[in-house]
Parts: C-alpha cells; structure tokens; sequence
C-alpha cells in the first residue's frame, strides 16, 4: 500500500492509513496568513508602546513587589508585575547562609509601633518559627527602651532588631545616629501615624506637626541610602466598628491624610513606599482581632515581602522574580544575536527587491534567509518574555473554576467545527491530529493553571503524555511497515523536524536540551524504533505478503525491546552507565550535570511507544485477514461484538479514571502509570473507532491545533508560561482575562509560524540527494565540535 510521505507527521504522532494526498481543506478554513501578520503587527507595536511606557516609569521588580498587588482567588497574594516565591525555614535558612558565607551581615532593623512590631515578629516566626522572643535594651536609641526587642542567631548572622518608637521624634534620632555606625542594617522597616494621631486627638492641625517632624528624616535617611535599604510602611485602615473607644479619634479618613503627607515628604528621600504592606492587610481587615492590628495571614504575606526583597536576587528561584536581577547573557548567545540580525537585515533587502521586480518568492535563496529572517524575530520576542523584564510575569493560580471553565468552554467550542472526514480507516490522519489537539490544549491549560498541585488532574495529565508518546510507536511502525524509504535521508528529516525549534531555543535561551524534556523523549524512541526496523530482517508489508513467517521477526523484535527497557529499568546502574557516556551525555543531563529528570521521564513512560508499536502491529494484522472492516462507513465488526467491547472499553475508561481520582500519592500512581496507562488508552481507541460515524467525523478545530503540537508543547515553556514554567507571562497587567487572550493569540500564531518555517526548512537542511545530505551533516558536526567542546560534550 503506497502511501505519501506528509501523510505520516514526523514532529509528533500524526497517523494515517490511506494513499492520499495531503489535503489543505481545514488550512483553508482556518487560514491564519492573515492571522499571522495581524500578531506580527500587534506584537510589534506592543512592544514599542511598552517600551515607552516601560522607560517613561523606569520601574523595576522591587518597586512592583512593594508597590501594588492583588489578592487572587485562594487569597494569595500576587505583587504587580512579578511573582513572589513563598519562602519555607529551610529557603529562609538557605538564603541567610548564603549570605553569610558571602560575608553579609544579616541585619534587618524595624522602628515604630505595635502595628511594626507585628510585622517585625511575623518576619522571625517565619525565619524560625519556634524562636522565642528575647527582650534587651542594649541597642535601643530612644527612651523607648523597655519595648525594644532583639533575634540573635549566630548560626545565619542574623540580626533583627525591633525599637518601639510610635513618634516621629525618636526616629530622626535613630536614624542620624545610625549614620556614625559601621555595620549599618542591610533593611529598615519603618512607620508611624496611630500614636500622632492619638497625640493631637484627630485635630488636622497635627497632620503640619507630623509633615514638620517627618521632614527631618530626610537628611539622615539618604545619608545612609548607600548601605540600607529604608522601607516607609503606609498605614493600612482600621475596623473603627473594633476599635477600643480611647482610639475613637482614629479614622481611616486620617489615616489616608497621614498617609499622604507621609508620601509627599519621603519622596525627596531615598526612602521606598511600602504601599503593598496597605493593600495585603485590607484584604483581611475582616479578620483583625481589635480592628488595629493586622490578622496573622495578613503579617505572613508581609514577612514574605521581605524576604523576597532581600533574597531572590541571591537565591535565583524559579517562582520568584520580584528584586531578582535577570539572567545574564552568555558569549553563544550573543553570536546568535548577531546571527539573526543579519538574517532579518539580509531578508528585508530580498522581500524588497523580490517585491519590487516581482521576482519568483520560490527560489531556495529567498525561501531560506526569510525563514531564518522570520526565526530570528521570533527568537527575540522569545527572549525578551522569558529572559529579561521587559514583560510582566505572575504566579500561577489554581482553582476548579480556572481549570475547568476554559476545558469545557474549549471542547463546547471543538464540537461547533465537526465535519465529516475523507478518512474510514482505524486512526486515519484527521482522528488522531484531533486527539493530540484535544489532548495538547488541555495540557497547556494544566500548564497556565497550575493544576499539578491538584494529584486527580496530574494523573490523568501524565495518561495524555502517555497517549502522546503511544501515538509515536503507533505512527512511526504503521509507516514503515508500509513504505520502503527507511534511509538515513529519511530518519535525519524526521530528526530536524522534532528538533530543529528545541535546538536553537537550547542556544537562544540557554538551557539544556532535557529542559524541553518531551522532545528527547520523541527523539529517542524514534531513534530506538528506526534501528529496530531497520536491522536484518527488513519486514514490511510487501515482504510479508511473500512470506507470512515474516510476522514471526517482528514478534521476536518487539520482545527483544521488551528485554531491552526491563534491563534498564531494573538496572539505574546500567542505566546511568548508557546515558553518561560521552560525547552524547549532553543529551540527557540537565544544567546540574544530573540525569535523574532523564531517568524519571523515562521510566515514566518507558512502555508506551511499544504498546502503540504492538497496537499498530495488530491492527495491520486485523486488516489484511479482514477481521475488522474499516473500508467504508459501516461499524468495525459485528453489532454483538460492536455492544460487548464498547460496553468493555467504557467500563475500562471508567474505571480508569476513579483510580486516578482515588490515587492521591503521587509516587504510587506514577509508578503504576507504566503499566496501567494503556487501558484508557485503547478503551478510547475502541470507543472512538468501533462506530462507524465516531470513526469517520471529527473536530476540526482540535484538528488544526494537532498539527501544530510539537511547537505547542515546545513553546509554551517561553510565551505561554513564564520562568521556564514556572509562572504566567503578562503583557497586560491588571486584565487577567484580556491578557490571556492576547498571550494566546500571538502564541498560537507564532506556533503555526514556526511550524511552517520548520516544514519549509527541512528540505534545504536535509535533502534528498545522498551527496547534499553527507555535506550538511559534514558541516553539523564541524559546527557541533566548538558547542559540545565548550559544553562539555567531549
């Protein structure tokens, strides 16, 4: 049976059965030309007017994480622009050694009231929260004594000191003399306003008192900017319905004029606003036990402020880039910088002199330096999301509402674009490219959501990565047991195709190649079926026409894997021996030189291509002795059998999913995963096949987005998601609604983009003729050697 070669898609399982040509029939309906240069446009134009907007207020991730946020859903906090990392007594004790072994002196000083004390007392619960408060006056600077308190811990040189000092008066003191001490606190927090409005009994003449004295901090303050980091607390209303009838003078109408005064004066000095410290304790105000104080949740998120105010920059977690500088660039880097610019000037001056002598846009010159003109744009755009602050990036946020409302609200919308297909086979091309589109959208949602915390959803997820790398066996067998072109051409364009995009973000954005870890997954089960196929004895479907014993060869090669991966998964030993081998060591460690996430996805799924290889296998066996009929329109086998073995395969998806649903330890489910994700798999097959109209309609909405898996899956780690995955990318802050439709829009259009430049590519870096094919591999490896020398490859 003769089949064309883009009947089989090589970036991701794309099956078919039949000897057709491709079609371009939903390309037509979902013709995104337009589409694409609208995203190309708006993305520029976004980016110039952000660049403006973003230069005009010259704000950085510190100032956002003091200045604005918003509580979500969960009643977590989410500062303006960044995302906060939730420091744990271990990252807490990580981050003061750190520092300490650096030489730093851990020192933070807070000046002020009780509502400062609270705070204060907060920041050392969540350093150690068993430590007791000690009370000492050894290092009070006003008369205030007896309320001065002291944290010492000489293990994290630390130093947290508290002052009582609900004047203003004794502050300016604090601070001048702090200008005559060496060893300065790296962080003050300060603030006042209840006790002066108390003093002057809510009378506005004392609101020039207030202005008058807090004047003179401004002097002693910016003496000391160079060393400590001066944090002014706004303060947050009061419950006045709570509040204890000898502070009835205090109102929240006098609270903001405080406030007010407090930010005109201070901002000649080179003291910050702590304005989110406000916004985290209105949210909860409810909650305060006299209608003054702060509620303890309130206080947590405050004492995390702090610490991502002074530790992120040092510690460099993932899910925290508020105050933490940006990654710097490496020496690579910049020559593919250099690199695209030349491609994106050379492919200007071609698009106008082809558009202006109306020139033939086929010729392999101008089809090559466009391509790479277009990746190069893309690239940038790439980097500036996920490399820099130039965009916004936020916390994930889980709810059942944000996960499920956009997975209904998707497959509602997939069900508008059914149609009949040209198709009757057993997971014929437009079935299987609905699959992975159905199944791509709802990992991307899982991804946006952060819904892995929720151990049902990340169980039936690792099923659908399952299913994905099934459809790899299922396709790759099914296509060369039909065709004979099993050469080294074809196996390198399968190669660039699944690898092209992931190599050069590798380089781009510097990260390893098990970063996009479903990309070596692919790569190398492919690797493993094309030698397996190919070595003596060549069976395929001609071969085995003549000789039916052939069946026999590809039972024993199919064992023969089976062996293959037990030994390895029964040996980690042997395991590591294989994959740390160089020069293709690079392939499967991560930046730590670690292969466990390689050994873990692995495992994960280490029988999910040969149970697609085995299904393949036997359908093509059901095929040639007519056990199932997929000709036509009709059902696949008898109305009995049709009932029995849907009625099997329901209860199999059934009772798939309730184990999944009951299984709430992840390590116990994942294990099992290996072995029992193959039953919802083939119960969906059966369900989705054995019918006659199931079998031939499909979405295809979910079609189109099946097509563009690969670069779905690949991408979204930059432009979709933020911080390598682990936040949300945000061009339009405030609007998470609108920014998730926009994010989306250039997303998907940026897909489709580079699977096309991908497609157009592939024939120029890997050609047909042996002689061309031997000198760009030439060339590949002359151009690796340098890379994996510098990479430790070799």
């Amino acid at each position: 049976m003769k089949m064309a070669d883009d009947q089989i898609s090589d970036e991701a399982p794309l099956l078919c059965n039949e000897s057709v040509q491709r079609h371009d029939d939903i390309n037509k309906k979902f013709n995104s030309k337009n589409a694409k240069k609208i995203a190309l446009c708006f993305v520029f134009w976004f980016i110039v007017i952000h660049s403006c907007i973003h230069l005009f207020y010259a704000r950085d991730s510190c100032k956002w994480l003091l200045s604005d946020g918003r509580y979500k859903g969960d009643m977590g906090w989410q500062p303006y622009g960044c995302m906060m990392h939730e420091y744990s007594e271990l990252d807490c004790s990580r981050c003061l050694k750190y520092l300490a072994f650096r030489g730093s002196h851990n020192q933070f000083h807070f000046i002020g009231d009780s509502r400062i004390l609270d705070i204060y007392n907060a920041l050392i619960h969540t350093i150690e929260p068993k430590a007791q408060l000690v009370k000492s006056s050894k290092f009070a600077l006003s008369h205030y004594s007896d309320s001065d308190h002291l944290f010492h811990d000489s293990r994290l040189k630390l130093d947290v000191n508290f002052f009582g000092s609900p004047y203003i008066d004794p502050m300016v003191k604090y601070f001048k003399k702090l200008k005559d001490v060496n060893d300065k606190p790296r962080v003050i927090v300060a603030g006042s306003a209840i006790w002066p409005i108390i003093q002057s009994n809510g009378s506005l003449n004392g609101i020039q008192d207030y202005i008058a004295n807090i004047t003179l901090l401004i002097e002693p303050i910016n003496d000391i900017s160079s060393k400590s980091i001066v944090l002014w607390v706004l303060q947050e209303p009061v419950e006045e319905s709570k509040l204890d009838s000898s502070m009835s003078m205090v109102t929240n109408n006098l609270i903001d004029l405080y406030n007010e005064a407090a930010m005109d004066v201070l901002s000649k000095s080179s003291a910050e606003m702590w304005w989110s410290s406000r916004l985290v304790s209105q949210g909860e105000m409810n909650d305060s036990p006299d209608g003054l104080h702060s509620s303890n949740a309130s206080l947590r998120l405050r004492a995390q402020i702090l610490l991502n105010l002074y530790c992120n920059d040092h510690m460099n977690f993932n899910d925290g880039t508020c105050c933490s500088s940006t990654e710097p660039y490496t020496s690579l880097q910049s020559y593919m910088l250099v690199f695209f610019i030349i491609c994106i000037f050379i492919g200007i001056l071609m698009a106008v002199r082809y558009r202006q002598n109306r020139l033939s846009k086929n010729e392999p010159s101008y089809v090559v330096m466009i391509s790479l003109a277009k990746l190069g744009l893309i690239m940038i755009y790439f980097y500036l999301c996920d490399r820099t602050n130039f965009f916004m990036k936020e916390n994930k946020y889980y709810s059942d509402a944000s996960f499920w409302l956009p997975v209904g609200y998707v497959f509602v919308l997939g069900l508008f674009f059914t149609e009949e297909s040209r198709y009757t086979k057993v997971l014929h091309r437009d079935q299987t490219d609905e699959w992975k589109g159905w199944m791509q959208l709802i990992i991307l949602i899982y991804n946006l959501t952060g819904a892995s915390i929720k151990t049902s959803i990340a169980n039936h997820v690792q099923i659908l990565i399952s299913a994905y790398l099934f459809l790899t066996g299922y396709g790759h067998f099914y296509y060369m047991w039909h065709r004979s072109d099993a050469g080294l051409t074809r196996y390198f364009q399968i190669l660039f195709r699944l690898n092209m995009l992931t190599v050069v973000l590798c380089v781009c954005m510097n990260r390893p190649y098990q970063f996009y870890y479903y990309i070596p997954l692919v790569s190398f089960w492919f690797t493993i079926l094309y030698l397996l196929l190919i070595c003596p004895p060549r069976v395929t479907a001609a071969s085995s026409e003549i000789r039916p014993a052939q069946y026999l060869y590809i039972i024993l090669k199919i064992l023969s894997l089976f062996i293959f991966i037990t030994i390895l998964y029964m040996s980690e030993v042997f395991f590591d021996k294989i994959f740390l081998t160089r020069p293709w060591k690079a392939l499967f460690v991560t930046t730590d030189d670690d292969i466990h996430e390689w050994w873990y996805r692995w495992k994960l799924n280490r029988f999910s291509v040969v149970n697609g290889v085995i299904l393949s296998f036997i359908i093509i066996l059901a095929q040639r002795y007519n056990l199932i009929d997929d000709n036509n329109h009709s059902n696949l086998v008898l109305p009995r059998l049709a009932v029995f073995s849907s009625f099997v395969a329901f209860i199999g998806l059934i009772a798939s999913t309730v184990y999944n649903i009951l299984c709430q330890n992840k390590t116990e489910c994942y294990e099992l995963l290996s072995y029992t994700s193959v039953i919802p798999i083939i119960s969906y097959i059966i369900l989705r096949n054995v019918s006659g109209v199931l079998r031939t309609r499909f979405s295809s909405l979910f079609a189109w987005f099946g097509r563009i898996s690969l670069e779905l899956m690949v991408c979204q780690c930059h432009i979709w998601l933020a911080a390598d995955t682990h936040g949300v990318l945000v061009l339009l802050p405030g609007y998470p609604v609108l920014n998730g439709l926009i994010v989306s829009f250039i997303f998907i259009c940026i897909c489709h983009e580079l699977h096309d430049i991908t497609t157009k590519l592939t024939p120029y870096a890997v050609p047909s003729d042996h002689k061309d094919l031997f000198r760009n591999l030439i060339c590949f490896i002359l151009l690796l050697i340098p890379l994996g020398a510098n990479d430790g490859m070799f």
